[in-house]
């Protein structure tokens, strides 16, 4: 009994040293930590750019500037309320005679002449508040409110549009590490591929059935395609580095991104039906828009400085000779102001009218450019599309092709230029398949960014 015992507790022992050291680590893993060990799919991957890449942090701090902007144009309707405390000492009979009046001790003795003309200096502390209301301004604060709101706006606007931005670079460069690996892949098949050429062809020279330049040109074919392989191990680093960059991440953090290019078709609409959605949903476009309103309300407002302005103010104010003496006085008016002539007031107004011109060739710019991008988006999506059906159907070709010519090979009935001929076009067809896929997936999303509807991930994703 006492060694059954003593054997299962050391099973207890062993079992629980084992659960710390592995499950226990996987228990008490950091969340960066499990966060890195999870596959990474396109939504999260572009759900970690647009919290993360710094572009979309300055247009979060675009709009919290056009907040703020509100806010100070908003101030022009609220009164301005200041305090000041000044501290004079002089001699200057004025001074003197009106700080003695204001400190309420001007006396009898003060009309002499010597008193008057040569005072003795004076101390006067002053201290005031004073209230300012705007109450019509020429409805300039109006103005500035409306061109904040504008403003607003297109904070708003600027901020789905570079969003849009981040999605199409993030998916770029998700699918980006797809074709690096995939590239990878088709290396190192080639690098077997031709290791299994030289393999026989070594066996054919020694039996003397080929000659020593077969062997020799089999194996520079074969160092050529581990080149590649080198090439595309680093391009797989580049690739996740990119994908890093994109997500707002240090470059060197490690990513789990496991799948491949699928085979998908993306129909996109007519060339006319892209350009006219574009023209109503591409967010730069709608912030040209906006931009034009801005500068007609700047042409309204230089017009407004025409009308009057009225002000209405308050003063309290307590003077005496040191800070705990004094006599208090107050005053309180309104002040109507009106500009008979102002010779820069008809500049400013052309100045607004150019500017709400420059604005409206901008947009009529900006709509050519639109359309020119969509167009070219729309072609490089219907030849990416047309180049993709090319390239699948060249693969099964490429194969046969390099079954028959390795066969003819060994029965001595071509050379081995045509074998590593044979072998490089299979690799190019390969590669030419992923690119095809590659550019399909892209284009697509260019069109979507381009008519500015690059939202939904589901056409990609799965």
């Amino acid at each position: 009994m006492n060694s059954h015992c003593y054997i299962r507790k050391a099973l207890v022992f062993i079992l629980a040293f084992f659960f710390f050291q592995d499950g226990g680590n996987r228990l008490f893993t950091s969340p960066a930590q499990a966060e890195e060990s999870e596959a990474l799919t396109l939504p999260s991957a572009v759900e970690k750019a647009l919290k993360n890449n710094p572009l979309v942090r300055i247009t979060l701090a675009g709009r919290e500037i056009s907040d703020a902007q509100l806010r100070e144009a908003r101030a022009g309707w609220f009164p301005i309320l200041q305090f000041g405390e000044t501290f004079t000492r002089g001699n200057n009979p004025v001074f003197v005679f009106g700080s003695l009046l204001e400190q309420a001790r001007f006396g009898q003795q003060n009309f002499q002449i010597s008193a008057i003309n040569n005072p003795e200096p004076l101390s006067n502390f002053r201290t005031t508040i004073t209230l300012r209301q705007t109450v019509f301004d020429q409805l300039q604060t109006y103005t500035r409110v409306s061109q904040a709101r504008f403003g607003q706006q297109q904070a708003d606007l600027q901020k789905v549009m570079v969003e849009q931005q981040v999605r199409f670079e993030t998916i770029r460069s998700y699918y980006g590490v797809f074709v690096a690996q995939a590239k990878k892949g088709v290396a190192e098949e080639a690098v077997k591929m031709a290791e299994s050429v030289v393999k026989w062809t070594r066996d054919r020279f020694q039996n003397g059935l080929a000659v020593r330049s077969d062997l020799l040109a089999a194996e520079v074919q074969l160092a050529e395609f581990r080149q590649q392989q080198i090439d595309a191990d680093g391009d797989v680093a580049v690739a996740y580095a990119a994908l890093n960059t994109m997500m707002g991440l240090p470059v060197e953090t490690s990513q789990k991104v496991t799948g491949e290019l699928v085979d998908k078709r993306f129909e996109a609409l007519q060339r006319e039906e892209l350009i006219r959605l574009a023209l109503i949903h591409r967010p730069d476009y709608m912030r040209a828009g906006i931009n034009i309103q801005l500068n007609k309300e700047g042409v309204n407002g230089a017009k407004r400085e025409y009308l009057p302005r009225l002000d209405f103010f308050g003063n309290y104010g307590l003077s005496g000779k040191d800070l705990s003496s004094g006599s208090s006085d107050y005053a309180f008016g309104a002040s109507l102001t009106f500009n008979l002539f102002d010779y820069g007031r008809s500049a400013r107004i052309g100045k607004a009218r150019a500017a709400e011109s420059m604005a409206t060739s901008e947009q009529e710019h900006l709509a050519n450019q639109i359309r020119l991008e969509v167009a070219r988006a729309y072609q490089q999506h219907v030849s990416a599309r047309e180049r993709l059906e090319v390239a699948g159907q060249s693969i099964d070709q490429a194969v046969e092709t390099l079954r028959i010519i390795q066969n003819r090979y060994r029965e001595g009935l071509t050379t081995i230029t045509e074998v590593l001929r044979a072998e490089t076009a299979l690799v190019r067809t390969r590669l030419n398949l992923i690119a095809a896929r590659y550019d399909h997936y892209i284009s697509y999303a260019h069109v979507l960014l381009s008519i500015g509807k690059l939202i939904d991930l589901k056409p990609f994703a799965g």
